[in-house]
């Protein structure tokens, strides 16, 4: 008995040696496997902390949690306002794979799962949940599947997606708390990057509406006229694919494109469109409107399709007109944020502040012009024509001592002509004070002019207006072009039977140029000669050329070219 006890003992201890050697191993393994864990998290919190481009921080998470959990495929959907999935970033999937693939994840099935209960979910074989709906065409098979949430301040902002563990077998335990702790991690690196995302925004807008307004005060840039140097530069400040300044008419005129920059800019602009109803009520104090894709093809005609589907339309004040600025991105730019819809009117307060003060400084600079010749009005009438009327009547008061019929013929002839020079300059003096004190600019005189000759006609007019032309015009040509288009214009919808009509007025650095071109008939309906004479004569009087060509059947094409004189360009602010 006792060899027995004795041996039973010692089988015991054997039995409880092995146990106890068991749990070590485990306590190890644990503990070196929580050890890898939470270096790879730390790793992945480092890598996160690198950078703070948004797009950039979205990347490295989702590498970091398929490095952390030892997956061979991740992803990242990123949840959109309609709490659909948006962005969706994707590591292990191959570049060909994805090319093969009609289109990734839209968020049903299991990935939905977690947008509509935001939670940490842990499968042995996605196929088989009752909420699967198989994978797209040629997406490769996955079983094991990892899940969580990445929440910002309570708010979801998107679920990691981790599939196929490496080496078989599924997430542990230990994995989805990691990833949860990642997952933690990430929703701070993500808002700290959206904050420097917006401040970089904010900044950029700022910059903008300063260069915007310099520029217009500075008029440096000879190339572009006022609208066009806003619709460059809020092209820039905003990330637009298209930026477009309209105007509206009004009394149910429409709408027309003034200036454009970006892509396909020139197919824009002078386009005109009738549509113009969903702008009723939009102030400058107004937030800016979303507009869709189909808000787009209503409020620009005739554009080209597909060009831009999201777009902020806001109204620029104190222009004294009703004029908006469109920013216009594609399907594939980022959807407008708030940031966006915020620095909108910071950017068109900047820019309109600049439009009102060059407004006021042009009126100053006319009201001068005006005092000068309400001056040489006054030395005229007071000085200059007093002392003719003077000198005709010491003329007059010689015959009492001539008797000869030459000298007072001679006499007569001198104050016939003394006569006809006090009436042509009293004419000169009614003339120079009959010029109101402020007038229209010459570009929306021309806008007006195009809006009323083509009222009442079912065809819309496309009109292309570049360069500094306000500043250029001579008032005195000004009228002169604006006959010439309007006689031009009245031909071409009374006698061509056109589809279209296209002006361009463009000042060049050395001549302003007219264009008017119509798909009509051309001359074969005769225009009158008193109407082409006229035309030749006034394009003579501004020192310019006109040209009309006109085949039969094949439309006519109208051309006034007249030079600008080397001081006409404006010098830049501060030049002598």
């Amino acid at each position: 008995m006792s060899g027995k006890f004795y041996h039973g003992i010692w089988e015991r201890q054997v039995v409880t040696r092995s146990q106890h050697s068991s749990a070590a191993a485990h306590d190890q393994a644990f503990a070196v496997s929580s050890s890898v864990g939470i270096g790879n998290l730390l790793a992945a919190f480092e890598s996160m902390a690198d950078d703070v481009d948004l797009d950039t921080v979205l990347e490295r998470v989702i590498s970091a949690a398929c490095q952390l959990v030892d997956a061979r495929y991740g992803a990242l959907g990123v949840i959109g306002p309609d709490q659909t999935m948006g962005q969706f970033i994707t590591v292990g999937l191959e570049g060909d794979e994805i090319e093969r693939m009609a289109s990734l994840p839209q968020g049903h099935g299991v990935l939905g799962l977690l947008v509509s209960e935001p939670r940490p979910l842990r499968l042995h074989d996605l196929r088989t949940h009752d909420r699967a709906v198989g994978f797209p065409e040629h997406h490769p098979q996955m079983s094991s599947f990892l899940g969580v949430p990445i929440r910002i301040h309570g708010t979801v902002f998107g679920n990691l997606y981790l599939t196929e563990k490496n080496g078989g077998g599924d997430f542990t335990d230990t994995d989805e708390k990691l990833l949860v702790a990642l997952a933690a991690a990430a929703g701070v690196a993500i808002e700290n990057s959206r904050l420097f995302h917006d401040s970089t925004r904010r900044t950029e807008w700022l910059e903008g509406g300063l260069n915007a307004a310099r520029e217009l005060l500075e008029q440096t840039d000879d190339a572009r006229n006022d609208l066009e140097l806003i619709a460059h530069h809020a092209l820039r400040a905003s990330h637009s694919d298209l930026t477009v300044v309209l105007r509206d008419f009004g009394h149910h005129r429409g709408l027309i494109c003034e200036a454009a920059d970006g892509v396909n800019a020139g197919a824009f602009v002078g386009q005109s469109g009738a549509d113009n109803a969903q702008l009723d009520g939009l102030t400058a104090q107004s937030p800016p409107l979303l507009l869709r894709e189909e808000d787009i093809d209503r409020l620009l005609p005739g554009a080209p399709p597909a060009t831009i589907s999201t777009a902020l339309l806001t109204r620029l004040a104190g222009t004294g007109e009703r004029q908006f600025l469109l920013f216009g991105r594609p399907a594939e730019f980022p959807p407008f944020s708030s940031v966006d819809h915020e620095m909108v009117r910071s950017f068109t307060s900047h820019v309109t502040l600049a439009l009102e003060l060059l407004r006021v400084h042009r009126q100053r600079e006319q009201e001068a012009v005006f005092g000068d010749r309400d001056r040489i009005a006054r030395d005229l009438h007071d000085l200059v024509i007093q002392r003719l009327f003077a000198a005709g009547m010491s003329i007059q008061s010689l015959r009492k001592y001539l008797s000869d019929r030459e000298p007072l013929e001679r006499i007569g002839t001198v104050t016939a002509e003394l006569d006809a020079t006090i009436r042509e300059l009293r004419d000169t003096i009614y003339s120079l004070r009959s010029v109101p004190q402020i007038t229209p600019t010459f570009t929306s005189s021309i806008l007006s002019l195009v809006a009323h000759a083509f009222d009442g006609h079912h065809l819309q007019p496309v009109v292309h207006l570049s360069g500094p032309l306000d500043a250029v015009i001579d008032p005195a040509w000004a009228d002169h072009v604006r006959a010439i288009l309007l006689e031009s214009l009245s031909n071409a919808l009374r006698h061509a039977g056109a589809r279209s009509i296209t002006m361009t007025l463009q000042a060049l650095p050395d001549r302003l140029e007219l264009k008017i071109i119509d798909d009509g008939s051309g001359f074969e309906q005769r225009l009158s000669r008193s109407g082409l004479a006229n035309m030749q004569r006034r394009a003579e009087l501004c020192g310019g050329a006109l040209t009309i060509t006109s085949p039969l059947g094949q439309g006519t094409k109208v051309l006034l070219t007249v030079p600008l004189t080397p001081f006409a360009l404006p010098s830049p602010a501060g030049a002598t």
